[in-house]
């Protein structure tokens, strides 16, 4: 499938809607487990949506369309969350998630790019000269990515209860 900026931002719309129907009203038990030391929960994985949405997908989007000067994308702490929502409710994070991504998709539109606009490029600190269009595609894929993880890390919960079912639910095995 090629990159196209309508599609993506049909998912991207899509995610706080989907996080809220999956997490909203669900006790701790669901949304504050993990799959042990180093890994994120529900709640973690929504916090950390959060500082991408504050520090990560807009403003690298910004460096590369400004178009003058350092084309290096600022520093991402992709564990910035884990400090910063300590002692905050989930059902606050969610409200939190929804209004920064109605904000970033406003932004977003209001760019107007065109597809020479999707070949511009910036500077990633580990992987060098990246386009546009693999910023957006990634903001998208990064978006699938959590969502699948929070599947994985719900579905887990239940890994004994589900019994000799476990051999035909490949989420356990991840």
């Amino acid at each position: 499938m090629q990159f196209d900026l309508d599609q993506s931002i049909a998912v991207l719309e899509r995610t706080p809607r989907v996080l809220r129907a999956l997490l909203g009203e669900l006790g701790d038990d669901w949304t504050r487990a993990n799959e042990g030391p180093e890994s994120w929960s529900p709640f973690d994985v929504v916090g950390h949506l959060i500082d991408s949405e504050e520090t990560n997908w807009l403003p690298r989007i910004r460096v590369i369309l400004d178009g003058a000067g350092d084309r290096r994308f600022p520093p991402f702490d992709r564990f910035r969350h884990l400090t910063r929502n300590q002692g905050r409710a989930l059902p606050e994070l969610l409200d939190r998630f929804v209004t920064l991504r109605a904000e970033s998709l406003v932004e977003l539109r209001g760019l107007g790019l065109d597809p020479r606009d999707l070949t511009r490029t910036g500077v990633h600190p580990e992987f060098g000269e990246v386009t546009l269009d693999q910023l957006l595609a990634t903001w998208v894929v990064h978006d699938l990515a959590h969502l699948g993880q929070i599947a994985r890390v719900m579905a887990k919960q239940y890994a004994e209860a589900v019994g000799p079912w476990q051999a035909y639910l490949t989420i356990l095995r991840r």
